[in-house]
């Protein structure tokens, strides 16, 4: 298997997310993503993270309560770990997740991570999903055009199909449009909008990130449906 296959290998995936990265690896789209991986590598290109379907492997389709978007993946040596937003324990967080930290105390009364990684959440049923899920060192957004989305909204549109009320928390722009993905999927489910968390836009109007609640309205509507949620990291 070649590393550009391996991006999309769905040995180690859950069943219920099988069938939709099929679909898509088979797909005229896969196939081209897959070809532009490969001819980045070719010319030398760095590509992180090593595992983008990461977030697939630890969080099934039928656990998921939560689903935080982000837009693609960190674009520093050792951040990306194929969790939105998440960054490898012994890596400082990122502006944007210090802010995410700072909402989870202000909402939640919670202490201060020690660490930057959200892979408790991803253990919990919280799907941290890029919409993008690769990208080259140092060049943010370098892989939004490469199709990865065709296969992102698929996983979105999967989730907003099952039966059980799910959580949405989309914040920014880019993830406040796959709102659509989301009622069309028909099912029981809350959407919480606010800006993205960067310190560019998360205390600005129209809906400042800092003062959202969207941590404790989420875990009240996961309660009250019998899909307790437990947002806590730990100090």
């Amino acid at each position: 298997m070649t590393a550009a296959d391996s991006a999309l290998d769905d040995e180690a995936l859950d069943a219920g997310w099988r069938p939709v990265v099929g679909a898509f690896r088979g797909s005229v789209a896969g196939q081209r993503l897959m070809e532009r991986l490969a001819a980045r590598r070719a010319a030398g290109a760095t590509v992180y993270p090593p595992q983008p379907l990461r977030a697939l492997q630890l969080t099934p389709l039928d656990s998921v309560r939560a689903v935080i978007l982000g837009q693609d993946p960190y674009h520093g040596p050792g951040q990306a770990e194929g969790l939105a937003f998440s960054v490898p324990t012994g890596v400082r967080p990122p502006p944007s997740l210090r802010n995410i930290f700072a909402e989870l105390q202000r909402d939640l009364g919670q202490p201060m991570p020690a660490s930057g990684s959200l892979l408790a959440w991803a253990r919990r049923g919280v799907l941290l999903l890029n919409t993008s899920l690769s990208v080259e060192d140092g060049l943010p957004g370098s892989h939004a055009k490469f199709g990865w989305e065709v296969l992102t909204d698929s996983l979105i549109a999967a989730v907003a199909r099952q039966p059980q009320p799910v959580a949405f928390l989309l914040w920014g722009a880019h993830a406040q449009a796959k709102a659509a993905v989301v009622a069309a999927g028909g099912g029981p489910h809350r959407i919480w909008q606010a800006n993205h968390p960067s310190p560019l836009s998360a205390r600005r109007p129209p809906l400042p990130f800092i003062g959202c609640g969207h941590f404790s309205a989420s875990a009240d509507f996961l309660a009250r449906a019998g899909r307790p949620l437990d947002w806590s990291l730990g100090a």
